[in-house]
């Protein structure tokens, strides 16, 4: 699913990549290996990381998007796309136009298996991934080699400076691109004073949870059950789970933990670093965990070492974040209440209702995961970074 076939002589469209330059450099190796490249950009940091010879801005109003697209396809005849994400607008549409043309569309997103990798599939990504969610199909595989990757060497610095570049030129030039909307918070101010107060709190976290750590790997060892929190904007929440919300979420596993759970379990939540700037749940959390009653039995962590939390806890309880995959990972107990591609039986405790997992819990497979995963690696995942080692696409 992660071969892109023939290049030569291809027409390829690029839509919005990741916020930088990675798109620009693949458009470039493309050129070099005599594929006929675009890009269309929809506001200025598209603009400023796009190569200028092929740069086709796209400045027209929501609903005239599906026409423009559709007629630039097929008047370039346009053999491949390749974008960023495939739930935003803009891709969501190009998609569903590419397939009603028979076009190859290739995905990229955050790697399932990091931090030395990142995705790209052909159809989606996630839960519009095409790829088996049948355990028989995994066991009845021959052993797949997997080459151990080579270190991705993300540069923070480089992610931050291209968010930084992206956003304050997209909002200083937006009168170019007026009918532009953005999936997300789009104000360069208030992205820089996330960005202002993550940094802080990244400084002072470590401080206020010293013990923390200690007391997972200790008194609290195998006896608390583990709660990741996904960032608050992300797409498998808002479009592949029955959640509008992570309040929702934390509302539902708390209200099923007070009437279900043993009395002696714990329920440890950890927030979503990428989140850290933008929200802080404990508050919210212990509020219900009060009103519930178990307020005494719960702990909100946000920068505690992930794989310990996840090796000393009776099971984790997920949406569907790609921490599911680090749980079945080290062999702990897993359940995920919205659609996860790794949803399998034998390696997540599938169609098992929340109010049971208290209770009963099933240990992972490791030969199924062992298989699940190399094949994941094989067929969906690339060994490089959208800031650091660029990928080998074969």
């Amino acid at each position: 699913m992660n071969t892109i076939g023939e290049i030569k002589n291809k027409n390829i469209l690029f839509l919005q990549g990741p916020m930088g330059s990675f798109f620009k450099k693949l458009d470039m190796k493309f050129q070099q290996e005599g594929a006929h490249t675009y890009k269309i950009g929809f506001n200025m940091g598209d603009s400023f990381f796009s190569n200028r010879k092929n740069y086709v801005p796209y400045r027209g109003k929501e609903d005239e998007w599906e026409d423009f697209i559709s007629k630039f396809l097929q008047e370039r005849h346009i053999d491949k796309i390749f974008l960023f994400g495939d739930c935003r607008f803009y891709q969501s549409v190009a998609i569903k136009v590419a397939y009603g043309l028979n076009i190859d569309v290739f995905v990229f997103e955050e790697g399932y298996i990091r931090p030395d990798y990142i995705t790209m599939e052909r159809f989606g990504v996630n839960d519009y991934s095409h790829i088996s969610r049948d355990a028989e199909f995994y066991r009845n595989l021959e052993d797949i080699e997997v080459v151990e990757p080579e270190a991705a060497k993300q540069s923070k610095f480089e992610m931050v400076m291209s968010a930084i570049i992206y956003y304050l030129l997209s909002n200083l030039f937006q009168f170019r691109y007026p009918h532009y909307r953005h999936h997300r918070d789009f104000s360069a101010i208030r992205e820089a004073f996330f960005g202002v107060r993550g940094l802080v709190r990244k400084l002072i976290y470590p401080y206020f949870e010293e013990g923390y750590l200690q007391e997972i790997q200790h008194r609290l060892s195998k006896k608390y059950f583990f709660v990741p929190l996904q960032t608050h904007n992300d797409f498998q929440v808002l479009k592949h789970s029955g959640y509008g919300s992570i309040e929702k979420f934390i509302i539902e596993v708390l209200d099923s933990f007070a009437k279900h759970a043993p009395e002696q379990t714990w329920l440890v939540f950890k927030h979503h670093p990428v989140d850290r700037g933008r929200k802080n749940y404990k508050t919210f959390i212990m509020e219900q965990a009060a009103a519930l009653g178990v307020e005494k039995k719960v702990l909100v962590v946000h920068d505690t070492h992930l794989p310990t939390c996840l090796k000393h806890a009776i099971g984790t309880v997920t949406i569907n974040s790609t921490v599911g995959l680090s749980s079945i990972y080290h062999k702990t107990p897993t359940i995920t209440l919205g659609n996860a591609i790794y949803d399998i039986q034998g390696l997540t405790c599938k169609e098992m209702k929340l109010d049971d997992f208290w209770h009963t819990q099933v240990t992972p497979d490791a030969d199924l995961f062992h298989k699940f995963r190399n094949y994941l690696i094989s067929t969906t995942q690339l060994n490089g970074s959208f800031y650091g080692k660029m990928p080998k696409l074969k």
